[in-house]
């Protein structure tokens, strides 16, 4: 079976979220992402664009002026930070640990091999992997 070929210019994960100004502390503060650019009610909608400066993957939050439930979805649900330098990944961890989110344990004991796992504000989890060795 042959399957065609995809290409994409970019790949944006977008999540709307009622806990918008927290959300974007996690992931600008503490974990560190560069806020590329944000928006305010473009139909409604105000958000945030946060990522690495040059790269072809970005991170969108958004409220919605009538409100943007978002549960979280099971504990293996992740977003996985590939990050080769162990110490970089202790001074995330503890940073975040300063704001108030401390490790959890991961459903996959995979993960804690040579990983961390912090849930964010909605209850998502991310992992900040380390790849040294990998």
């Amino acid at each position: 079976m042959q399957f065609n070929s995809f290409s994409a210019a970019q790949v944006r994960i977008a999540r709307p979220t009622d806990k918008f100004e927290e959300v974007i502390k996690f992931y600008e503060r503490g974990l560190g992402l560069e806020r590329l650019t944000d928006f305010e009610n473009h139909n409604g909608y105000t958000g945030v664009i946060l990522g690495i400066p040059n790269a072809a993957y970005h991170l969108e939050f958004t409220k919605h002026a009538k409100g943007s439930p978002c549960p979280a979805p099971t504990e293996d649900n992740l977003l996985v930070f590939y990050i080769p330098d162990k110490e970089e990944i202790d001074r995330v961890a503890d940073r975040l640990l300063g704001m108030g989110y401390p490790d959890v344990p991961p459903e996959n004991n995979y993960w804690k091999e040579k990983g961390i796992t912090i849930e964010d504000p909605d209850g998502w989890r991310i992992v900040l992997m380390n790849t040294n060795g990998i």
